[in-house]
């Protein structure tokens, strides 16, 4: 069997994706030199998870951010699920940014908007959700109104600048 004839499964059978990546999390074929992987398994601190995905954000690696929050989000305690899904949603977003879907950037922005907007004030860990609310619905109606973003307005900062 090829290895793209079957899906990739870790030791207890759920599904894993051992295909390399581009820098915007495209599949690569097999054998191909692809972006570094973020592991599927990772555990970092909510500061670590912060400060990672903020430095690969800052690189223009919003793919590998959204990992980077979704294994937070996956990992951290229920209570803070609409801070991390809104996180890992708003880098999601950029990375459709990133890929030229147009569209599917502006709901998924919207819908990063949405989910932080469910979480309580002040956030934890020195998120600016208030800032990160007003950032997504802008580039959204900007994106939906067709207009052009560079790449430096995707570097989106995610902690309150004054706790830095």
């Amino acid at each position: 069997m090829s290895p793209s004839a079957h899906r990739d499964r870790d030791e207890s059978g759920r599904p894993r994706n051992s295909r390399p990546r581009d820098a915007l999390g495209r599949p690569l074929p097999y054998g191909s030199k692809g972006m570094e992987r973020i592991p599927d398994d990772l555990h970092l601190s909510p500061t670590e998870s912060l400060a990672f995905a903020q430095r690969l954000l800052d690189m223009g690696h919003a793919f590998a951010a959204h990992e980077v929050l979704e294994a937070a989000w996956k990992n951290g305690p229920s209570g803070e699920r609409p801070l991390w899904q809104g996180l890992a949603q708003l880098a999601v977003g950029i990375t459709h940014v990133q890929r030229g879907n147009l569209p599917g950037a502006a709901a998924l922005l919207r819908r990063a908007s949405e989910r932080l907007a469910k979480v309580d004030l002040p956030a934890p860990h020195d998120v600016d959700v208030t800032d990160l609310i007003r950032y997504a619905d802008a580039l959204a109606k900007d994106l939906t109104d067709g207009r052009d973003i560079d790449a430096e307005r995707l570097r989106v900062q995610l902690i309150d600048k004054a706790s830095r």
